[in-house]
């Protein structure tokens, strides 16, 4: 399969299956939601049982003047901090949480969909994927994670090396060390793109091999790198869909905020428009990964199962003959 047939066939897959995106919204809304009373109601409380006057805190003098000293805010308000840090926490691990359980259902009904082209959408088939795919991708998000923290390490030693001698030859008047510098430091923003690139791409290949072939994440992980090596296009297509993706959202940005702005019925225009983006935003990450499903479904799945098939029929076809 090419990339023009893996496009038709992701959208087809979403267009089929649109009740995804109606969950996605469903996410965003109840991760509004949760945010206001894991974070929200624990801060208004907090900040009563103090003796905070919220009123204060809408002039930024105000605010100043409570951090100005550091060592007598955080012995009058230290109760204060690890309530609102405690909040943040739990907020952050429930909502992670429950965006991989939907991640899980939404490409496991991708991926039974790929499978058969007949089978519809149905709620419980969601709950069964997600509830199946959970504690694999849960792994498999933990070592993905401690990946990019690693990526992020060691990218943050070199930038920092390069800055340190961009700043130190500030003093030597050589135009070469200084073009060398600078060319040093755009090979680190290229490194540092495809360096972020390539895991992402690794991630989403892992999450496909995991998914059509029930493995585990360490595996999974090992399966996409080796597909990857031996398919460089699957790169390249993500490459596209990445850079796809990064385009449109700039044009939605430009074009949702002005709204705000008109006179009079700005304020009224802003809400529905922030909707449709952000249902158009969930629509295509969505297709972008089925996209990349059916791709992998395509030139990884379906083509062994080919082969295997026809190295059975010529075996077979061997031993009449013998």
């Amino acid at each position: 399969m090419n990339y023009i047939d893996s496009i038709k066939e992701g959208f087809r897959l979403i267009n089929k299956n649109w009740q995804l995106v109606i969950i996605q919204m469903i996410l965003l809304v109840i991760s509004t939601i949760g945010f206001f009373i894991i974070v929200g109601i624990p801060f208004a409380i907090a900040f009563i049982l103090f003796g905070i006057d919220l009123t204060r805190l809408t002039d930024f003098r105000n605010i100043l003047n409570i951090l100005g000293n550091r060592s007598e805010f955080l012995s009058k308000y230290i109760g204060l901090l690890l309530i609102v840090i405690g909040s943040l926490l739990l907020y952050f691990v429930l909502i992670v949480l429950l965006n991989i359980y939907i991640f899980a259902g939404s490409v496991g009904v991708i991926g039974r969909s790929l499978k058969n082209k007949h089978e519809k959408f149905s709620i419980q088939t969601f709950f069964n994927e997600a509830k199946r795919l959970f504690p694999r991708m849960l792994g498999f998000t933990f070592i993905i994670g401690l990946l990019m923290i690693l990526t992020a390490f060691f990218l943050g030693i070199l930038g920092g090396s390069i800055g340190a001698l961009i700043s130190f030859t500030k003093s030597i008047e050589s135009k070469v060390v200084i073009f060398i510098l600078i060319f040093l430091y755009l090979c680190l923003t290229l490194m540092a793109l495809l360096f972020v690139m390539g895991i992402l791409s690794l991630t989403l290949f892992g999450v496909a091999s995991l998914l059509f072939k029930d493995i585990g994440p360490i595996k999974s992980i090992r399966e996409s790198m080796y597909y990857l090596s031996r398919r460089p296009s699957a790169f390249w297509l993500y490459a596209i869909l990445f850079g796809s993706y990064m385009l449109i959202s700039f044009i939605l940005v430009i074009l949702k905020y002005p709204v705000a702005f008109i006179p009079l019925i700005g304020t009224l225009l802003s809400f529905p428009v922030q909707l449709i983006a952000g249902i158009f935003e969930a629509y295509l990450g969505l297709a972008f990964m089925a996209i990349i499903l059916s791709y992998y479904y395509s030139t990884e799945i379906q083509s062994s199962t080919t082969i295997d098939v026809t190295t059975g029929k010529s075996a077979i076809s061997e031993n009449v003959t013998s």
